[in-house]
């Protein structure tokens, strides 16, 4: 005899599953972390291990030389920043003279047309904004360097791209016996899309980020600002975090023209010349070159993101975008999902109408197909 259980006690039951999940992903992050960007990597440079194993390159040395070329791209990002970052400590004490003259000069002002107002304590500054800096410039160093985590997914990292690389075929053919003869076709295609996903999803992203990086280097030089290469970098790379990302990237190259230019057009010319590049990005570059495949609706994107940033911080809100572009090639293809894959999609205002409608049709007929 099949027992019927009650619509709230199914939802209880969800709810319930939902937080022990949220639960072991903040307590196994240290695992799942270093294991998920090493997947993704390894799906990343697939590509060209297969490419050598087809030229007749064994599977051992084909590995071994795609992982030392990753290796080698990442280290010499990792080196160009901080190269950058080792100038710009050094003009933190311009910068500091450079605040004590603007505070002075407001100072100045005020005294001449405000009385009985108490000028701006120069000390107070210094204390509550570059002792800080100082502070967690050196607390930030020491925790990256000391962390037992950092130093595990250092060394660890390498070895799951390895592993994952050298073992991608007998893997995939483990997820394909794990289900039944007449899902296979469907399992394969589900396999074949996830990679074209992710694969579309990285490549995309760092030809986007070089893009900008490019056009954020030309604007900055072209209005003077010193460690232009720097904060154009750190703006592109930024632009992985939606929303987040490109708002904090243009806010810091702004703020130091404000301190180390005399007028405010700079800052002014520096804010409209990141915001014409964003609008470039968002419209022309990431839809063509990252691709529909990958791209989401805005709202389940800041949901991605405060989800991903609960869970595991920054690593959470990079990982979220593309895990759930993921979630939604799955979901496209399980069937009673594809509501779940239609509610994480993107779509456009011109065809919004016309997908509306083949969708209600679509949800209409999974509705009759479902049993609450």
């Amino acid at each position: 005899m099949q027992v019927k259980f009650p619509a709230y006690f199914k939802l209880v039951v969800i709810l319930a599953g939902m937080v022990l999940i949220v639960i072991i992903m903040r307590s196994a992050k240290i695992v799942l972390v270093p294991l998920l960007i090493s997947g993704l990597l390894a799906i990343l440079i697939s590509p060209f291990t297969s490419w050598q194993e087809r030229k007749g390159i064994p599977s051992l040395l084909a590995v071994s030389t795609s992982l030392i070329a990753l290796l080698a791209a990442i280290t010499g990002i990792i080196y160009f920043f901080y190269n950058q970052l080792l100038g710009f400590s050094r003009d933190l004490s311009a910068l500091e003279s450079r605040v004590e003259e603007i505070i002075g000069a407001a100072n100045d002002f005020i005294t001449d047309n405000f009385e009985g107002v108490v000028p701006i304590s120069i000390d107070s500054i210094k204390d509550t904004l570059f002792q800080q800096v100082y502070e967690n410039m050196d607390a930030l160093t020491q925790g990256i360097i000391a962390t037992a985590g950092t130093v595990t997914m250092i060394f660890i990292m390498p070895v799951y791209i390895f592993l994952f690389l050298y073992f991608r075929k007998f893997l995939v053919e483990f997820v394909r016996r794990a289900f039944s003869d007449h899902h296979r076709e469907k399992v394969s295609r589900v396999i074949n899309s996830v990679q074209g996903v992710v694969q579309n999803y990285i490549k995309g992203m760092f030809v986007v980020i070089c893009i900008l990086a490019v056009l954020n280097s030309i604007a900055l030089y072209s209005l003077g600002i010193r460690h232009a290469m720097l904060f154009a970098v750190f703006a592109a790379f930024l632009n992985v975090i939606p929303f987040l990302g490109p708002f904090i990237g243009a806010t810091l190259p702004i703020l130091f023209a404000l301190l180390t230019k005399d007028s405010l057009w700079y800052p002014i010319g520096v804010f409209l010349a990141f915001y014409v590049i964003q609008l470039m990005e968002s419209n022309i570059f990431t839809p063509k070159i990252v691709g529909g495949k990958v791209s989401m609706n805005p709202l389940m994107t800041i949901i991605a993101l405060f989800i991903g940033n609960f869970i595991w911080g920054l690593a959470g809100m990079i990982l979220f975008i593309p895990g759930m572009a993921v979630l939604k090639v799955i979901f496209d293809e399980i069937e009673g999902m594809e509501p779940y894959g239609f509610l994480l999609g993107k779509v456009s205002d011109s065809n919004a109408a016309t997908t509306g409608k083949r969708e209600y049709k679509l949800l209409a007929e999974i509705k009759k197909r479902m049993k609450f």
